[in-house]
C-alpha cells in the first residue's frame, strides 16, 4: 500500500474537525492534538506504564490513525514531552509592589497544584520517563522549570533591591527554602492536604531568617570630666575669707575659709544658723 493510501486510511478514523466540507481528509489541528494527548493520559491512569504504550496503541485509543499520530511526533518520548507540557498551567499575575505577597502567590500556586491529585500522578510517571531521556529532560526544564523557577528569584532579587533580603545571601538557595517544605509535604505526606494556611506560614519564616538585621540603638555618649586636687583648691580659693568681717561685727569667727554647714562642729553659730 502507498504512504498516500496508508495517509487516507488513518485520516478516516479521526474524529470530524474545522476542516471545509469539499476537502477531502483533514488538516493537522488541535482537536486530534488533544484526542492524542488525553489518550496518553486516560492510559497511564488506567495503569499502563510508559513502556507498555506504544504508538499504535495510543492511536487506537484516541480513535486516530497511527500515521496522525506520526505526523505530529517523531517518537513516543516526545510525545511524552508534550503529555507533560499539557498538565502544565500558567503561574499567577504578580503584583509586583509586595515581595511577601508575590511569595506567597507563587507558593499558593504551587499548592493548588499539589491538590490536583490526577495532575500530580501523571507527572511523576512521566518524570521518570523523560528524565531518562537526557535532551528531553533538557527541553522541559528549559520551558518549564526554568520559566517558574525565574518567576521566583525575580521577587527575590526585588527583596534584595529594596532592603527586604539580606545581600550576603544566596538567592538559589533561599528559592529552595520557600519551595521544599512545600514539595515535602505534598510527596511525603500524600494523603494530607495541604492547607491553606501553609504558603503564607512558609513565606512569613524563612523572610523572618532572611531579612536585614533592626540597627542597633546607639547610647548617648557620656563625657567623663577628670577633677584633679588642683581644681579642688582652685574652688575652695574662689570661696571668700569671712573670719575678719565676723570678728568686726562682734561674731565668733567661723572656723577655716570657706566654712560650710558639713564642716561646722555641733553647736558653733555660723551665718546659716545653729548647727
Amino acid at each position: 500500500m502507498s504512504r498516500a493510501a496508508a495517509d487516507s486510511g488513518a485520516a478516516a478514523g479521526e474524529r470530524p474537525g474545522p476542516a471545509s466540507p469539499g476537502r477531502r481528509g483533514r488538516p493537522r489541528s488541535a482537536a486530534a492534538d488533544s484526542a492524542i494527548i488525553e489518550a496518553v493520559l486516560r492510559l497511564i491512569e488506567d495503569g499502563a506504564s510508559i513502556g507498555e504504550l506504544s504508538m499504535e496503541r495510543i492511536a487506537r485509543e484516541a480513535g486516530v490513525g497511527k500515521a496522525t499520530v506520526y505526523r505530529r511526533w517523531p517518537g513516543k518520548s516526545a510525545l511524552m514531552l508534550d503529555v507533560m507540557r499539557s498538565l502544565d498551567v500558567p503561574g499567577p499575575l504578580l503584583d509586583g509592589t509586595s515581595v511577601r505577597d508575590d511569595l506567597v502567590s507563587l507558593l499558593e500556586f504551587l499548592r493548588r497544584r499539589g491538590l490536583g491529585k490526577r495532575s500530580s500522578a501523571l507527572l511523576r510517571t512521566l518524570v521518570s520517563h523523560v528524565r531518562a531521556q537526557p535532551e528531553l529532560w533538557a527541553e522541559y526544564h528549559d520551558t518549564v522549570v526554568r520559566a517558574r523557577r525565574e518567576a521566583l528569584l525575580g521577587v527575590l532579587r526585588r527583596g534584595v533591591a529594596n532592603g527586604e533580603i539580606r545581600t550576603d545571601r544566596d538567592l538559589e538557595t533561599v528559592a529552595d527554602l520557600f519551595v521544599g517544605p512545600l514539595l515535602a509535604r505534598a510527596l511525603l505526606h500524600e494523603w494530607q492536604e495541604l492547607p491553606e494556611s501553609l504558603p503564607a506560614d512558609i513565606v512569613d519564616m524563612v523572610l523572618e531568617g532572611v531579612r536585614p538585621a533592626a540597627p542597633e540603638a546607639t547610647a548617648p555618649e557620656v563625657t567623663m570630666v577628670e577633677v584633679t586636687v588642683a581644681d579642688t583648691r582652685t574652688a575652695e580659693n574662689a570661696v571668700p575669707d569671712t573670719r575678719a568681717a565676723d570678728t568686726a561685727a562682734g561674731r565668733t569667727p567661723r572656723h577655716g575659709k570657706g566654712l560650710g554647714v558639713k564642716d561646722a562642729r555641733p553647736g558653733t553659730p555660723c551665718a546659716h544658723g545653729p548647727v
